[in-house]
C-alpha cells in the first residue's frame, strides 16, 4: 500500500519540475531547515507569480502530523490540477488573476519520512527530548494558548517553548512577513470535519459566521463530488480546547483559519479511499482560493446590526445598517437555510437588494430559519464579509401550539453489549452508537415524556435532533447505516438485551450512511403521517421511547465503527445547546357551534321587511337586500377562543333562471340601523366566500358561504368587543332586470339560516414581560436577574444571548435557561465581552412576549 504515496524527495521533485514547466506561475522556496537538515519546501503559485505577494492569499499547509499522509498527497495533486487547467479553466484562470497560493505540502519533514520508512503511526517531529524520548507535537507549539508541559513521550507534548521547533518558527516567519494571507487551511487526517478557528472563551465572533460559511460552502464543492458530507466542529463547553495549534496563531493574525480533517484513517487503501479524498477536495480548494480575494483589505466592508424587524408565521423582515455614501456601488446578498451551517451558495440565495431591509415572504410557520447578508462591490464584483447570521422562528398559525421536549437526563444513554455498567451511561456525556471490540454493539436510547401534551393534540409536524459530537471512531469509509426507530416501552431502558430485543414500531425516514456522518451539524429526522399518528398514540401512553443504532458487525481486520452523538448533560456533555429534542406543531380537534340568528329582514326602496331574508331586483331595477343578525354570546371567553372555520349556510327556494348572468354573494357590515339609504352607501368589512350564480341556486337549495381568515379575525373582533355581527345578502349584477327576486327564508317555509363556527381554546396573547432585569458577575459567570409576571398562564421564561445586537426573537441568539425561575447564569459566556442579554416570557401556546432586553 505504502508504495502508492509519495516520499519527501518525490514532493520535492515534483516542485522543480513543476518550475521548469511553468515558470511564470509557480516559484519554490526553503522557509527553513528541519532538526534532521531536510528543507521546509513552500510553493508560491499565482498568475505573474513574481507579484505574487501584492494579491490576497491562501495558505495551505499539510503533513504538520507526521501520519496524516494526506496533506502532501492532496497538495501535489492540487499544485497539479492548478497548473495543468491555469490556460483551459475559467475558474482557475480567474482565481490565479485575483489570487496566490502558499501551499507547504510537508509541514514535518522529519516526522513524515520516519512515518514512512520506520514507524507509520508516528505522530510528532524528531527533536530529541531530555529524557531520551523523540519528538514535539508541532500543532501544539505555537503561542496562543501553549500549554508547558514535561511530558515529553506524550503524544501531544507541545515541546519546551512556543516555536521551541524550526518547523512551527519558520511557517511563523513566513505568516508574519506576508499579510496579504487572508484564508489558511490546515490539512489532517482523520474525520471529514473542518474545525474552524477559536478564540478560547467560548464567545461568537464577529468573523464566526464567515468561518462556518466557508466551511460550509467547501463542504457543498465536496458533496458535489462524492455526496460525501464533511462535519463542521467549532470548540464548543465545556470541552478543553486545543492549545498552542497552528490554526489559532492564523486566526491571531486576522487569518480566517480551519484544521480540514480527511478521510477515515491516517493512511487509508490509496487506490479505494485516497484518491476519492483528493478528487472531493480539489474543487473545494478552488473555491477557498476564490474567496481569498473577498477578505482582502479592499473588500466592501461587513454589514452592521445585521437584525429581524419584524416577524410572522408566514414573513420575516429583516434589517441592517450600511454606510451606502461612503461605500458606493454596492448591493446584498440574502441568503436562508433551515439548517444551521449550510452553504451560502446558488441555491439559498433568496435575493439581492441595494435597500437596507429585505422580505423574505411565503414561509412556513413555526419554522427555524438562519438568514446570512454579505455587501458586493456592483462593478468589481468583490464580495465583503458576512454579518453574523441572524436566526429566527416564525411564529405559529392562529390555531397551532408548539412543543420543544428535552429528555431527563434519566431517560438519555447509551448501553452497550459487553458493558455490565450500562446504568452509569445514562446522564452523562454522549450516546456510543455502533459497534466495537470493546462494547460490542451498542445502541442509544432517548425517552421522551409527552405529559405536557393535550391528549386531543393533532400533529402536523414533528421532527427529532441529535448532534453528532465526534466520529473519529467511524474508522471506515462507505460501511454501515445509522438511523433512529421508535421502540415499543421496556421495563428497564437500561438494559442491553431489552433494548436490543425491543419490538421496532417504526424507523424514521432515511438512514445515515456513514460517508454522510457530520460532526457539528445537528441531523434531524422528520416524521411523515403515519409516523405522525404513532406519536398521536404515544401521547395518550404519555411517553414515546427511541432506539439509535448503527452497525453491528465489523468486517475482518477493523476494531472500531462507532459514532457519538451529544446528549447535553454531564461534565462532557455541551449543554442545553446540544440535548437531543423533539419538537412538533399540533392543533386541536375543533368545537363545533350552529348559532340562529336573532334577526333577518329585507330592506328594499319601499321599506323594512322582518323575519324574510329575500334578495334581488324590485320593480323598478333597485337592489333588494337580504339582512342577517347573529349573537356570538354563545362563544366562550374571546381571549381563548380561536375560530378555525366559520361558515352561513342558507337555502333557496326553487327558482326559474333570469337568463341573466346574475351572482350573489354575502358582505359583513357594521349597520347601527336597517335603513335602505345607509345600506346603500354602507362599509364593507369583508366578502364571505365567492359568489354563487343563479344556475347553481337552480342545481342546488343548499349552500355555505365560508370565511376566510381575514373573516374569522372580524368575527372575533365582535366577540371580543361584545357586538352582534350583521351580514347582508345581495345581487352583484349592475343591471336594467326588475322584479326578480331570490327567497331564502319567511316564517312558512322550513328552509334554515345558520352561522356555523368551529373554535379551539388557545390564549391568543402572550403574558406580560418580565421586570428589573439585572446582572452582575457572581462565581466568576454573568449571573441575571429578573421578577417573572404574576398571570397565571405564565409557563415560564426564556433567556437568550447575543454577542452583537439585541435579540428580536427568541431564538435569535445562544439559549441560555428556560424555565420558571426568576435567575440564571451564562455559564460559558466571558464576563469582560460586550453583548446583549433578552428574556422573553411565554404561555403554553408558546406565544412570547416582547423581550426585555439588557446590554451588559
Amino acid at each position: 500500500m505504502k508504495h502508492n504515496y509519495l516520499s519527501y524527495q518525490d514532493t520535492i521533485q515534483f516542485l522543480e519540475d513543476m518550475v521548469k514547466r511553468y515558470p511564470h506561475l509557480i516559484q519554490v522556496q526553503t522557509i527553513g531547515t528541519t532538526w534532521e537538515n531536510r528543507p521546509i519546501i513552500l510553493a508560491t503559485i499565482s498568475q505573474n507569480v513574481e507579484f505574487a505577494h501584492l494579491k490576497p492569499a491562501l495558505l495551505y499547509t499539510g503533513t504538520i502530523h507526521a501520519r496524516e499522509w494526506i496533506g502532501n498527497e492532496l497538495a501535489v495533486a492540487f499544485i497539479r490540477y492548478i497548473l495543468t487547467h491555469s490556460s483551459s479553466n475559467p475558474k482557475v484562470m480567474e482565481a490565479l488573476a485575483k489570487s496566490t497560493l502558499y501551499i507547504v505540502p510537508v509541514l514535518n519533514p522529519d516526522g513524515f519520512e520516519y512515518s514512512r520508512t520506520h514507524y507509520s503511526f508516528w505522530r510528532k517531529n524528531r527533536r530529541k527530548n531530555p529524557d531520551g524520548s523523540y519528538g514535539v507535537d508541532l500543532n501544539r507549539n505555537f503561542s496562543v494558548g501553549w500549554v508547558k508541559s514535561s511530558n515529553y513521550s506524550s503524544n501531544i507534548y507541545g515541546g519546551p517553548a512556543p516555536f521551541s521547533e524550526p518547523e512551527t518558527k519558520a511557517i511563523k516567519e513566513f505568516v508574519n512577513s506576508h499579510p496579504n494571507i487572508t484564508i489558511a487551511l490546515d490539512y489532517h487526517s482523520q474525520g471529514n470535519v473542518f474545525f474552524p478557528a477559536h478564540k478560547f472563551n467560548h464567545e461568537a465572533e464577529i468573523d464566526g459566521t464567515d468561518l462556518n460559511v466557508l466551511c460550509a460552502n467547501m463542504n457543498y464543492e465536496i458533496f458535489k463530488v462524492t455526496g460525501r458530507k464533511y462535519g463542521i466542529h467549532r470548540g464548543k463547553p465545556p470541552t478543553k480546547l486545543i492549545s498552542g495549534s497552528g490554526r489559532e496563531y492564523y486566526y491571531s493574525k486576522g487569518i480566517l483559519a480551519s484544521v480540514v480533517e480527511v478521510g477515515t484513517k491516517n493512511i487509508p487503501d490509496y487506490l479505494q479511499n485516497m484518491s476519492e479524498s483528493i478528487n472531493e477536495n480539489i474543487p473545494a480548494l478552488l473555491y477557498a482560493l476564490t474567496e481569498a480575494s473577498n477578505y482582502a483589505p479592499l473588500h466592501p466592508p461587513r454589514v452592521e446590526f445585521f437584525t429581524i424587524k419584524e416577524s410572522s408565521s408566514n414573513a420575516v423582515t429583516l434589517q441592517w445598517e450600511y454606510d451606502i455614501e461612503a461605500n458606493t456601488g454596492v448591493y446584498f446578498e440574502i441568503y436562508r437555510n433551515e439548517q444551521h451551517k449550510e452553504a451560502c451558495r446558488e441555491p439559498s440565495l433568496i435575493g439581492t437588494t441595494t435597500q437596507l431591509e429585505f422580505t423574505d415572504s411565503d414561509r412556513e410557520s413555526g419554522k427555524l430559519y438562519f438568514y446570512y447578508i454579505r455587501p458586493v462591490n456592483l462593478l468589481s464584483k468583490q464580495k465583503g464579509p458576512f454579518a453574523p447570521q441572524v436566526k429566527v422562528m416564525t411564529t405559529l398559525e392562529r390555531d397551532e401550539f408548539f412543543r420543544n421536549l428535552f429528555p431527563a437526563p434519566k431517560d438519555i444513554g447509551y448501553v452497550a453489549q459487553k458493558s455490565n455498567k450500562n446504568a452509569d451511561h445514562f446522564g452523562k456525556n454522549s450516546l456510543f452508537v455502533g459497534v466495537n471490540e470493546t462494547l460490542g454493539i451498542s445502541y442509544g436510547v432517548i425517552r421522551f415524556k409527552l405529559d405536557s401534551v393535550s391528549l386531543q393534540a393533532l400533529i402536523k409536524e414533528a421532527k427529532i435532533s441529535l448532534y453528532p459530537l465526534n466520529r473519529v471512531n467511524v474508522k471506515i469509509e462507505k460501511y454501515g447505516e445509522w438511523s433512529i426507530s421508535i421502540i415499543e416501552n421496556v421495563d428497564d431502558i437500561t438494559d442491553f438485551d431489552q433494548i436490543h430485543n425491543a419490538k421496532v414500531i417504526q424507523t424514521l425516514g432515511e438512514t445515515i450512511p456513514s460517508q454522510q456522518l457530520t460532526q457539528g451539524i445537528w441531523k434531524t429526522w422528520s416524521f411523515n403521517s403515519y409516523e405522525r399518528e404513532l406519536l398521536q398514540e404515544a401521547i395518550k401512553k404519555g411517553e414515546v421511547l427511541f432506539r439509535i443504532q448503527g452497525p453491528t458487525k465489523l468486517p475482518l481486520g477493523s476494531d472500531s465503527q462507532m459514532m457519538m452523538f451529544d446528549i447535553g448533560y454531564g461534565p462532557f456533555g455541551g449543554g442545553i445547546h446540544y440535548r437531543p429534542h423533539l419538537d412538533f406543531k399540533y392543533t386541536l380537534p375543533p368545537v363545533k357551534l350552529e348559532i340562529d340568528p336573532n334577526k333577518l329582514a329585507t330592506i328594499s326602496s319601499d321599506g323594512v321587511t322582518l323575519d324574510t331574508l329575500s334578495c334581488g331586483f324590485d320593480d323598478n331595477g333597485k337592489v333588494v337586500y337580504g339582512f342577517m343578525e347573529f349573537d356570538l354570546a354563545s362563544l366562550p371567553e374571546a381571549d381563548t377562543t380561536v375560530i378555525t372555520n366559520a361558515f352561513i349556510k342558507i337555502h333557496n327556494k326553487p327558482i326559474k333562471p333570469s337568463g341573466e348572468d346574475i351572482r350573489y354573494l354575502i358582505e359583513l357590515v357594521d349597520l347601527e340601523e336597517l335603513d335602505y339609504e345607509k345600506i346603500e352607501k354602507r362599509e364593507s368589512l369583508g366578502f364571505i366566500d365567492y359568489e354563487v350564480s343563479e344556475t347553481e341556486l337552480a342545481k342546488k337549495d343548499t349552500h355555505l358561504f365560508l370565511f376566510d381568515t381575514s373573516s374569522k379575525i372580524e368575527l372575533e373582533n365582535a366577540h371580543a368587543q361584545n357586538r352582534k355581527v350583521g351580514f347582508i345578502i345581495r345581487p352583484t349584477k349592475a343591471s336594467q332586470t326588475k322584479h326578480h327576486i331570490i327567497d331564502w327564508y319567511d316564517k312558512k317555509s322550513q328552509n334554515e339560516v345558520k352561522l356555523d363556527i368551529e373554535y379551539i381554546k388557545r390564549r391568543k396573547k402572550p403574558v406580560g414581560g418580565v421586570k428589573n432585569l439585572r446582572a452582575k458577575v457572581e462565581k466568576g459567570m454573568v449571573k441575571l436577574t429578573w421578577e417573572n409576571p404574576t398571570d397565571e398562564d405564565f409557563v415560564g421564561a426564556y433567556v437568550v444571548r447575543n454577542r452583537f445586537h439585541p435579540p428580536r426573537n427568541p431564538h435569535d441568539g445562544v439559549k441560555l435557561y428556560a424555565g420558571k425561575d426568576n435567575y440564571t447564569y451564562d455559564n460559558f459566556g466571558n464576563t469582560k465581552i460586550e453583548k446583549y442579554y433578552a428574556v422573553f416570557t411565554y404561555d403554553n401556546v408558546p406565544n412570547y412576549s416582547e423581550p426585555v432586553i439588557l446590554h451588559y
